[in-house]
């Protein structure tokens, strides 16, 4: 059995493919490149839109925003060809992962009520170190990282951070609720990951298109209390009701999230869920960088300080392994 960084290539990751592209016998740089692009492009789009929605509109309903774009989600799936007999784990598989799925997604997107975006980013910047840790304990999977895994991320999670500290200096916007949101949003995110990459593991079979299906539609129903508890449903009908502009800009944000959802789990079914994590820390700085390049903010000695870290990091992560097999599942 192949491995690469730890990961398992079975014959089911071998058949995997993304929108279309087929992955298999493909050189693992271009996979890597491939999902991660996918990944990029479509983050990118979503913190475009987020900003726009939370910051610029002021409508900061994450509850209800996740619940509309599971249905859309939903929607593009069938449109994709997915149907119910396709489905190969049992339906109890995912309500666990729906259940860390949805809350992770609505305390993410609630957080940023209380919370400025440079300001989330932070905190959620830190999540490839517990996922990495959360990866040790998760059945299925007891994984074991070697050092410079561990260095790579401490390099990105620490670079970021202070890019991100850079930039709230400017424009600060802290609250307690909102550190607790987001704090409860990253220990979910660091059991989501693990949980996806257990079921990869341990059904190989199991495709990008039923991960994303079952766990949205499972995970659906969660979200209602909190949105009943808290009155968002009903604010939130009447608000997007009398600007239902709003639908369309969540439409064209779950359209590009999807492209990165697809591609965050082809990266954990080939790669695994801590350089996913890395993945994701990467296009958070990446994020920020096109924003200061785009509205031309003013750098300053941690901007470059952080971007320095941070660039040690990936370089370190993607530098040749010279012991392939420390990396044990």
């Amino acid at each position: 059995m192949q491995t690469m960084g730890g990961v398992n290539l079975s014959n089911g990751n071998q058949g995997m493919n993304l929108l279309g592209i087929k992955l298999a016998g493909k050189p693992k740089w271009f996979q890597l490149l491939l999902c991660a692009g996918g990944f990029f492009l479509g983050y990118l789009v979503n913190g475009v839109c987020e900003e726009y929605l939370y910051n610029r509109l002021k409508f900061s309903y994450g509850w209800y925003f996740t619940f509309v774009q599971g249905f859309l989600y939903i929607g593009l799936i069938y449109l994709n060809g997915f149907r119910l007999k396709q489905i190969l784990n049992p339906w109890k598989t995912y309500i666990n992962l729906s259940a860390v799925l949805m809350g992770s997604q609505g305390l993410t997107k609630g957080s940023l009520m209380f919370l400025n975006y440079p300001a989330q980013i932070m905190f959620k910047s830190t999540k490839v170190l517990p996922v990495m840790i959360m990866g040790a304990f998760i059945p299925g999977l007891r994984r074991k990282y070697p050092v410079e895994e561990y260095i790579s991320a401490v390099l990105l999670v620490l670079g970021l951070i202070i890019f991100t500290l850079a930039d709230a200096q400017t424009s600060p916007n802290f609250s307690i609720c909102g550190v607790f949101m987001v704090c409860g949003a990253l220990i979910l995110d660091a059991f989501l990951g693990n949980l996806q990459e257990a079921i990869f593991t341990m059904n190989p079979t199991t495709t990008q298109m039923e991960m994303l299906f079952c766990s949205t539609a499972v995970g659906l129903p969660f979200l209602i209390p909190p949105m009943i508890l808290t009155g968002e449903l009903f604010t939130a009908w009447g608000s997007c009701l009398q600007h239902p502009y709003i639908y369309v800009v969540l439409i064209f944000e779950t359209m590009a999230t999807f492209v990165g959802q697809l591609s965050v789990l082809c990266l954990i079914a080939i790669f695994g869920a801590a350089t996913t994590a890395m993945v994701t820390t990467a296009r958070k700085a990446f994020t920020l960088l096109l924003s200061y390049l785009i509205f031309t903010k003013p750098m300053t000695e941690k901007h470059a300080t952080g971007l320095l870290l941070i660039a040690m990091g990936i370089v370190l992560k993607m530098a040749p392994n010279p012991m392939p097999n420390s990396v044990q599942i």
